[in-house]
């Protein structure tokens, strides 16, 4: 029997996504993504410079930062700047986020560029690393468009698309895309970072009340897979492809 949500939709249903590009008039790439009431803002900067790491290597790099403004949830959080120091949550997030871009970019074929991702929650209501890494990905390609327009590079360096979702086992079911009211009493929470190609890039699965099965897991893939597709479609609409 299946368990209704608080939101009342389906244990397979999505909440309602947008993406909308050309948020941002100085960035050479940007995306609005929402995921129901989780909000995140993301700018694509590509600078013709790699770090000191890199130079001469002949190739590029792409990388991330995350933050979540004061407001962005129920009480108002201390800017991490005025603290002086991240923590580690975020940079947990922005690692994921930049490994999950890289992944399906050609960094030869970048040349000696980079590409940052910053990636501001808005607001937060659950998953908001996944829809950075959603988001972030159409702001990337955005940005390589414009540049390919403009003439400064002459193919695309994407290699495939990535996309992000949260699934959980709440109330003994699993289902897709938590919001923060089911995040919060989850028994099982996972995201999956996976590419328009079927391949994975990164699984981060947790037992938050108990061990969850192989069963579960196997149906939490299948969810991830199911909304990935979804998520996978919606990227291409807001990029006109």
């Amino acid at each position: 029997m299946t368990t209704p949500r608080p939101s009342d939709r389906t244990p397979e249903q999505l909440r309602t996504v947008t993406l909308e590009t050309g948020v941002n008039r100085y960035a050479e790439g940007s995306c609005l993504v929402t995921f129901g009431n989780t909000k995140v803002l993301v700018t694509a900067s590509v600078e013709e410079n790699v770090p000191g790491w890199m130079r001469g290597k002949g190739q590029g790099w792409v990388t991330a930062e995350y933050g979540m403004l004061p407001r962005a949830t129920h009480t108002r959080g201390r800017r991490e700047a005025a603290a002086g120091k991240q923590t580690g949550r975020t940079q947990e997030i922005q690692r994921l986020i930049g490994r999950s871009l890289r992944a399906v970019v050609d960094l030869k074929a970048l040349g000696e560029r980079q590409v940052v991702l910053d990636c501001d929650v808005i607001q937060a209501d659950g998953g908001t690393r996944t829809a950075a890494i959603t988001g972030a990905w159409v702001a990337m390609a955005s940005a390589f468009d414009y540049l390919r327009a403009e003439g400064v590079m002459k193919t695309d360096p994407i290699l495939d698309q990535v996309a992000a979702v949260s699934c959980g086992v709440c109330n003994d079911q699993p289902v897709l895309d938590l919001d923060y009211e089911e995040d919060s009493s989850a028994e099982a929470d996972s995201n999956f970072v996976l590419t328009g190609s079927g391949t994975i890039v990164e699984i981060q699965a947790t037992g938050e009340k108990r061990g969850f099965s192989r069963g579960e897991f196997n149906r939490l893939f299948e969810l991830a897979e199911i909304g990935c597709g979804e998520l996978f479609a919606l990227q291409r609409a807001a990029l006109g492809r």
